[in-house]
């Protein structure tokens, strides 16, 4: 597993250590603003001046509700130096759902974007909160509330409170898979944990910069997107949104963009879209990570042909592991593979006993080392199931080839059992994704009375493409056994998927239970 070493204790040190050594060097990069390390610290000490005299003391959680922006990165700076603890929200999020997070991580102030005024409003934030700071110009009047521009201008001198590598730094919400989400307790030795793998791992250096579309407020953004860049005192180019698309390839060209982080639904559409030659010509990426879900053959095949010059990494994490997990290392990629543990980290691959299996046979994937997180917020129980003797159980099912390398087979809650045989959803869908005109595919379990489940298949079409079923069919007889061709196909305009584009799973088995349901 090997020994970690940190050259920081919390993020507020890490800032500082930049701002005084390389004062002018380029921090972020926003549409056309540019701010050095020595003006975000100034920036972050305002604000943490405010903080301190809204009171926030030591381990109390401030709520960011906040797009991409330079207002989000420093807000989780100044939340450090005042010891307390971020808890970043998903934007995407409707009112009663901010409201249950909000009691749930006990934060006493919030700060949100003004496009989100309305789901402010509509939840209970006024109740449970001190104060609201809002980013992006909205005006209103009352106590609660207060701009950012304005709270920088109020604050009262604080001194750091320097946490150390054991405090508690960010509270990452799940995503709900099962019942409520989730607060994953991460320490700064978690987070920091994955800066400093990802450093060594990518060879990221001050000459790097990183671009950050993706939402910022999702644990693989922050931890790989925003933190590990600054750990180095690279650069971050923000971009506030991911449309238009068009406006990522013309950012990452013109601030000379080194390392592109992305998701699968990223990269399927830059796999198509018709780039300009000056763009492929004179682009700088030397790097392209993956995370949030499987990348398809189709789309690693013609990213390769496409960026010759740069490496395609494929990873894997949960919030759970602050993170980052497993990734393919520069030197040497395997397809269908998330890599080996990275620097600090132990996988192994269970049965049902958590004993370990030889290689190549499938079983739950396990997770030891730094970037294990602290628990769960107000679940013991749930804690205490996930986290057995330092291991953290993941709920994924995997197999490791004789490298080391781990391959993920299902998350075992999808795991579909048709008379007593384990059918694996993804092997199945990865058949169907390499059908032409198919975008994307997520493949079911539905109770069968004889079989006791049968797999259906959920297919989303590529723009202005037709897919034909009965083709489609046939060639999964071909290449599947019997009992895993799906027993319904439904062709759909777009599959549910969260922020980072996952496909949401347990929106399709609740319609499917609807649909049951109301033909009995």
């Amino acid at each position: 597993m090997g020994t970690l070493h940190y050259r920081f204790n919390n993020f507020y040190e890490m800032i500082l250590s930049h701002a005084r050594a390389h004062p002018r060097r380029k921090a972020l990069f926003v549409g056309e603003e540019t701010i050095r390390y020595a003006e975000l610290l100034k920036r972050v000490d305002a604000f943490a001046g405010y903080l301190h005299r809204c009171g926030v003391k030591p381990d109390e959680r401030v709520a960011l509700f906040l797009r991409n922006s330079w207002e989000f990165v420093v807000a989780f700076l100044a939340i450090s130096k005042v010891g307390a603890i971020t808890v970043p929200i998903n934007t995407f999020l409707k009112s009663e759902e901010l409201s249950y997070i909000l009691e749930d991580s006990g934060a006493v102030v919030m700060v949100a974007s003004a496009l989100y005024e309305k789901t402010v409003h509509d939840s209970r934030a006024r109740e449970t909160l001190r104060r609201i700071i809002w980013e992006g110009g909205l005006e209103l009047s009352g106590p609660g509330n207060i701009s950012f521009e304005e709270a920088m201008k109020n604050g009262m001198p604080v001194s750091p409170i320097m946490r150390t590598l054991d405090d508690l730094a960010v509270f990452f919400y799940t995503s709900g898979t099962t019942g409520k989400p989730k607060g994953a307790m991460l320490s700064y030795k978690n987070i920091l944990s994955n800066a400093e793998s990802g450093s060594q791992l990518f060879h990221i250096n001050h000459r790097d910069r990183t671009i950050v579309f993706l939402p910022m407020f999702h644990s693989f953004t922050f931890s790989i997107g925003v933190v590990l860049p600054l750990y180095v005192g690279a650069g971050i180019v923000i971009v506030p949104s991911i449309r238009p698309f068009s406006n990522i390839f013309k950012q990452a060209l013109l601030k000379r963009v080194t390392i592109f982080f992305g998701v699968p639904d990223v990269y399927n559409a830059l796999a198509k879209a018709k780039l300009p030659w000056y763009f492929m010509w004179f682009n700088r990426i030397r790097i392209f990570v993956s995370g949030a879900a499987p990348l398809q053959h189709k789309t690693l095949e013609a990213m390769r042909r496409k960026f010759t010059r740069a490496k395609m990494l494929e990873g894997y994490g949960l919030s759970e592991s602050s993170p980052a997990t497993c990734i393919n290392p520069l030197h040497r990629q395997k397809e269908r593979s998330v890599g080996p543990a990275m620097p600090g980290y132990t996988v192994k691959i269970v049965d049902e006993n958590l004993v370990e299996v030889p290689r190549g046979e499938v079983g739950e994937i396990i997770l030891k080392g730094d970037h294990v997180m602290q628990g769960y917020l107000n679940r013991p129980e749930a804690t205490e199931e996930t986290i057995v003797n330092g291991w953290l159980r993941t709920g994924d099912m995997g197999y490791m080839d004789e490298d080391g390398y781990l391959y993920i087979v299902d998350r075992k809650k999808d795991l579909i059992i048709s008379k007593g045989i384990n059918i694996y959803p993804r092997e199945i869908e990865e058949e169907i994704d390499a059908f032409p005109g198919v975008n994307v595919s997520a493949v079911v379990g539905v109770p069968d009375e004889k079989n006791g489940e049968v797999p259906v298949a959920y297919i989303e079409a590529e723009e202005g493409a037709k897919v034909d079923l009965d083709a489609l069919k046939r060639r999964l007889r071909e290449r599947l056994a019997n009992y895993k061709i799906p027993k319904r196909f439904h062709l759909v305009e777009a599959l549910p998927k969260n922020a980072t584009g996952k496909i949401l799973k347990r929106v399709l088995k609740e319609k499917l239970k609807r649909e049951e349901s109301s033909r009995l």
